[in-house]
């Protein structure tokens, strides 16, 4: 869920053939009368209720603060407590980071009502692929420490999808870490989700919930397509197990990214109705401004607007 800072580059030009492809089937699509029942939720009056916000802690995010709560959120998805080898928890082995979050004051905030913690990763996805093991240790560890959050379940923040040749080995790898545990899983290759869900099934746990990555924010896919890998995945491993990132960002002109609109991401989440949804993420990208322009400015200063 460094999502998808990390491998945008190496994937930009299969992205861009896959949106040209995309576009061009919601054109014959039009062009042939047929009503998609996708593209009609699109065009209703779009729901704003998310269930969580993800928090991609860095040092420049230390101190989250936002109204997210009046979005609905009231879980918090940290992706992870230790990254690089740097722990933001107090206790952790290993080289502390300069300064911790104030875990307390974010406990107390009505969006981590729950928190879902993530363990320890690495900004280099090849690195955390070569080091799994390792990192699982690592997590175990983290996991045992205590602290003043409502847990309500853990994340291992190593990013799935079909193109890592060796993933299986790290279903047995995962009965290290507690329960409730969740990956994040994307599809790079666009395999499809029928292909990505028989993938998956092959070897992850029957107890391990997925969160997807939708690919919207950086244009990988529609919502509408999106939404049919949600389907897929829910009818295969239930919906129970089965989460929505949506991707809060968009491609900046001259490179990174800006956060969306609230034009952009009302559709966005329209799309995904019925499903649970984090935004990613909301430090960096979900500002007061947006929530208040999503849900209307009555009354935002009494919600914390």
């Amino acid at each position: 869920m460094h999502l998808a800072v990390c491998n945008v580059k190496s994937r930009t030009n299969l992205r861009r053939f896959n949106r040209r492809r995309i576009l061009g089937m919601l054109v014959v699509t039009t062009l042939c009368g047929c009503q998609d029942p996708l593209q009609a939720r699109l065009k209703q009056s779009p729901p704003t209720r998310v269930r969580g916000i993800v928090w991609q802690l860095d040092d420049q995010t230390l101190h989250p603060m936002g109204n997210w709560e009046r979005l609905g959120a009231r879980e918090l998805l940290i992706q992870w407590t230790a990254v690089d080898g740097v722990n933001y928890l107090p206790g952790a082995e290993g080289r502390a980071a300069a300064r911790f979050p104030d875990w307390q004051r974010i406990a107390a905030e009505p969006w981590a009502n729950k928190v879902i913690v993530g363990l320890a990763g690495k900004f280099d996805e090849t690195a955390a692929r070569a080091n799994v093991a390792a990192l699982i240790e690592e997590s175990r560890k983290l996991a045992a420490l205590p602290t003043p959050l409502h847990v309500a379940g853990w994340f291992f923040p190593l990013e799935v999808d079909s193109s890592w040749s060796d993933a299986a080995r790290l279903g047995p790898l995962l009965a290290h870490l507690p329960r409730p545990l969740w990956i994040s899983v994307y599809d790079s290759a666009n395999v499809g989700a029928e292909t990505l869900s028989q993938w998956l099934a092959s070897w992850l746990p029957p107890d391990v919930g997925i969160f997807f990555q939708d690919g919207v924010g950086i244009h990988a896919r529609e919502a509408s397509v999106a939404r049919h890998y949600s389907d897929v995945l829910a009818a295969r491993f239930g919906k129970q197990r089965v989460r929505i990132i949506a991707e809060a960002f968009r491609p900046r002109q001259g490179g990174g990214f800006r956060p969306v609109t609230a034009a952009e991401l009302k559709p966005q989440l329209a799309a995904y109705d019925g499903f649970s949804v984090y935004l990613f993420d909301g430090p960096h990208y979900v500002s007061r401004d947006l929530v208040n322009e999503l849900v209307g400015s009555e009354n935002a200063a009494e919600n914390g607007g």
